[in-house]
């Protein structure tokens, strides 16, 4: 499988292209997709956007590190048996409906508890 083949705007071909990614290298049999390994993987890539952002890295720098926590959180979602796009548009159904308040000065839109 190449890029040239995909369509870039195909969700359907990122995932795709993710699962080649992880069959090459075999993560099913090797601990590659075991869950624990994966959430501090992307605590790691999630540290290393936080140090673009605090060290005044370049914007490229930021992207490329944003690509590889979302590679790793589809990735996440073939390891765990789970669709991410419908989870994605289950969630965003249930924000949008959310309140927002402005907490130290920064807009949060959360489940706020009185």
């Amino acid at each position: 499988m190449s890029t040239r083949d995909l369509n870039p705007d195909s969700y359907q071909d990122m995932l795709s292209y993710v699962q080649a990614f992880h069959d090459k290298h075999d993560f099913k049999n090797t601990g590659g997709e075991e869950l624990t390994y994966r959430i501090a993987l992307m605590a790691e890539e999630l540290g290393e956007m936080s140090a673009c952002v605090t060290k005044g890295k370049s914007k490229d720098d930021l992207a490329e590190e944003t690509a590889d926590l979302l590679i790793l959180l589809l990735g996440t979602a073939i390891s765990a048996d789970f669709d991410l796009q419908q989870a994605f548009w289950h969630k965003m159904d249930k924000i949008m409906k959310r309140e927002s308040k402005m907490v130290n000065g920064r807009i949060r839109v959360s489940e706020f508890r009185d």
